[in-house]
């Protein structure tokens, strides 16, 4: 037997498709298609057929293209339908949560109103009956000469007094004698004794009340220091007994009725938007101030906290307070409107506290009053939390601001900071703004309406605060989701702004 040599191939001759290997292999399977062929009559090439091969493999590829493409503007199309959907969604699902809100506020509104006028007309049958009950006992002692129920005066012809518990009035009786220091005074209900015997000489028709056969009515400037002891100091009404001798309940409702007679007889003398004589004059006074024209007040909001509400906690939620304090907070909005002085000229009071600050003003009655075109040639200058309108003067929000953007920015600050200080002092000076109040929601508005009232009367007569009662506002700004509501307004603040830088007006602090 002869043995032949055999030539070993390395793994990577054999994937290479040009070695010898590969060629053989090649030429026997052509050589034996071919004999096929020939066998057949047929005219065939080999085993492949390069140019069709070729042909098919362009096909190939083309048609993958064209399904790739098909499959790609598919999902295209899909997801352009979904986002579609998605967006319809949102926006439906928004609209029908702010209308259930305003609803539900509406609802609430009513329910309050009725449970009010429930209480007023239970608190009216119950005098009568307690004066009908009083008429009767009156006139079985006379006829009788006797002390019905009294053991002890039996037979002496005194009139049946109701059992009040004896409480300490010593420190009222000592804040109310004239000799009583005007310093300690000031420092206990936040005014001069001036300024208070002013208050409960405006509130006493309203507020008085006669004596009955039963018991003295307390007197006016008692009812009247009650409400203002309580406002100034936020302490619970426990303490409020203690200090005045009289009961949790009635210190209760001595609070609510006087904050009512301030609403309805204070509020109209001293919290009213500016007649034509008086905008001019608070014109002239921010003009100079800033050298920008046509100003008639400066706006702002802040939060006031309060207890959860049983109803609705979502809307009363503070997501800003919450993170900062980080603590569960509920509050409600305050929005106010002040002069050069700090005095307010209009509120808005109650809105919950997760509404932002644009859409609280769109709700305010000074947004009714700008509809209707009562604040024409008047600008209202807010913070970057409110929209630029044509009759809101906002500061420049955008980045790399030019020198008189920047100029501008700074005077729109100088007349904000007006209004911080306002707000500063009103929380300062009554304390019940400050923390969670016992107040019920739906009486609370009428009690920050007082405090405002109040605060109004204080500076007016140029009351001093204590610096100890200093407070730092933190309410957070918030860009609302369209702050350009009028190219007017733009093309006027940037005329604005450019006249403030050329007449020596802008701001250096950027330099």
């Amino acid at each position: 037997m002869e043995i032949t040599s055999f030539t070993f191939h390395s793994p990577e001759d054999y994937y290479n498709i040009s070695s010898p290997w590969f060629q053989e292999l090649d030429n026997g399977f052509n050589k034996k298609r071919k004999k096929e062929d020939d066998s057949r009559g047929g005219g065939g090439n080999g085993f492949f057929n390069e140019e069709e091969l070729k042909k098919s493999g362009y096909g190939d590829i083309l048609a993958s293209l064209l399904l790739l493409e098909e499959e790609a503007k598919q999902e295209e199309a899909k997801w352009t339908t979904e986002s579609q959907q998605d967006k319809a969604f949102f926006e439906s699902n928004h609209k029908r949560k702010t209308q259930a809100m305003n609803e539900y506020y509406n609802q609430l509104q009513q329910r309050y109103s009725e449970v009010e006028h429930l209480d007023r007309i239970t608190t009216k049958r119950t005098r009568e009956s307690a004066s009908a009950l009083a008429a009767t006992l009156a006139t079985t002692s006379g006829n009788d000469n006797v002390n019905v129920g009294d053991e002890t005066s039996k037979g002496t012809g005194q009139q049946r007094r109701l059992w009040v518990k004896d409480r300490s009035k010593d420190w009222w009786d000592r804040c109310n004698h004239q000799d009583f220091p005007e310093e300690e005074f000031r420092k206990a209900f936040r005014m001069s004794k001036s300024t208070f015997g002013k208050i409960c000489q405006e509130l006493e028709p309203v507020v008085m009340k006669k004596n009955t056969m039963l018991r003295d009515a307390i007197p006016v400037r008692q009812r009247v220091a009650v409400c203002i002891w309580r406002l100034a100091t936020g302490e619970p009404l426990r303490l409020v007994s203690k200090r005045f001798g009289l009961g949790i309940s009635t210190c209760h409702k001595l609070v609510l009725e006087v904050c009512s007679a301030i609403k309805t007889v204070l509020m109209p003398k001293f919290l009213q938007w500016p007649d034509e004589k008086k905008m001019k004059e608070i014109k002239e006074k921010f003009e100079s101030m800033s050298g920008i024209p046509n100003v008639g007040g400066s706006l702002y909001t802040t939060h006031v906290p309060i207890i959860a509400p049983k109803v609705s906690v979502a809307a009363y939620f503070n997501r800003r307070h919450t993170e900062r304090n980080q603590k569960t907070s509920y509050s409600i909005t305050v929005q106010g409107v002040v002069d050069q002085r700090g005095i307010f000229t209009d509120v808005c009071i109650g809105w919950p506290g997760s509404m932002p600050d644009d859409q609280v003003l769109e709700k305010s009655a000074l947004f009714q009053r700008a509809n209707k075109g009562g604040l024409k040639d008047v600008w209202i200058v807010g913070n970057s939390g409110y929209p630029l309108m044509d009759w809101v003067l906002v500061p420049y929000t955008h980045q790399n601001l030019t020198w008189a953007q920047h100029g501008f920015n700074e005077k729109i600050g100088e007349i904000q900071n007006v209004t911080k200080e306002a707000f500063a002092k009103l929380k300062g000076r009554w304390s019940c703004l400050q923390k969670r109040t016992e107040v019920k929601l739906q009486e609370l508005p009428m009690v920050l309406g007082a405090c405002c009232v109040l605060h109004n009367i204080c500076e007016m007569n140029n009351e001093e605060m204590d610096p100890e009662l200093q407070f730092e506002l933190f309410d957070d700004e918030m860009m609302p989701e369209n702050n350009l509501r009028s190219a007017n307004a733009m093309h006027v603040r940037d005329n604005i702004a450019h006249n403030l830088l050329h007449h020596g007006f802008g701001g250096t602090s950027f330099l």
